[in-house]
């Protein structure tokens, strides 16, 4: 019986090495074409980013070389000339671009440029919320200031990213126009804000006591 048993065993194996070897014959370029695809694509993956690191590697040495130019005007043309490849480079370049030009005198063309930068939909929503923020700063003697409230409470929404530093404008703001309640109401709302950082913290408390307020103690946690 148990001879029976063996024999049987050594046939079911013959047929299963048989099948095994028709499916590898009909079948095995599909596993060779899979081999190759993840070989391919991890070669690529490397190959992207190497370039992609190289292109980053490049930019950086460009704007460095721009900021070494001895006077603001030169350091805003040099940069207006680089190039970037990545929507976030082109805003950070932007940005860079923006701060020479104000340091050179030229408002409105760092405006403008800042400007651009927050209207650019595809950009991460902190990047646009940075250079509408820089741009209403830098026409506070500018615009109307019903028209930069109204900026900066777009600014100051729930959630967003710069919310506390327009808070703190919308402050500076009701102060400017006598409305002191107001702005007392904003910076308490500051200083016992959950994500405020300890500058701006340190900020409010002190301009509530310029306005003769007493802050109370701030409960961490």
């Amino acid at each position: 019986m148990s001879d029976t048993d063996s024999f049987i065993d050594e046939v079911t194996e013959e047929v299963r090495r048989d099948r095994m070897f028709m499916l590898l014959k009909r079948w095995g370029w599909v596993g060779v074409a899979a081999v190759v695809a993840i070989v391919g694509g991890a070669a690529w993956n490397e190959y992207s980013k190497a370039q992609s690191n190289a292109r980053a590697q490049k930019l950086g040495d460009d704007i460095i070389a721009a900021l070494a130019a001895d006077d603001a005007a030169g350091r805003a043309s040099s940069l207006a000339q680089i190039e970037a490849t990545t929507p976030g480079g082109t805003a950070v370049l932007g940005m860079l671009t923006a701060a020479a030009e104000q340091d050179a005198g030229d408002l409105s063309s760092s405006v403008e440029r800042l400007e651009a930068i927050a209207a650019t939909g595809d950009l991460p929503e902190i990047y646009r919320e940075i250079a509408a923020f820089k741009a209403l700063l830098m026409q506070s003697d500018s615009l109307e200031v019903a028209d930069r409230r109204q900026r900066f409470e777009v600014l100051a929404r729930p959630g967003a990213p710069l919310r506390l530093l327009a808070t703190e404008q919308l402050a500076l703001i009701d102060i400017a126009e006598g409305d002191i309640d107001a702005a007392l109401a904003r910076l308490r709302t500051i200083r016992e804000d959950a994500e405020v950082s300890a500058d701006l913290q340190q900020r409010a408390t002190q301009l509530m006591v310029a306005l003769g307020a007493d802050p109370l103690p701030v409960r961490n946690g």
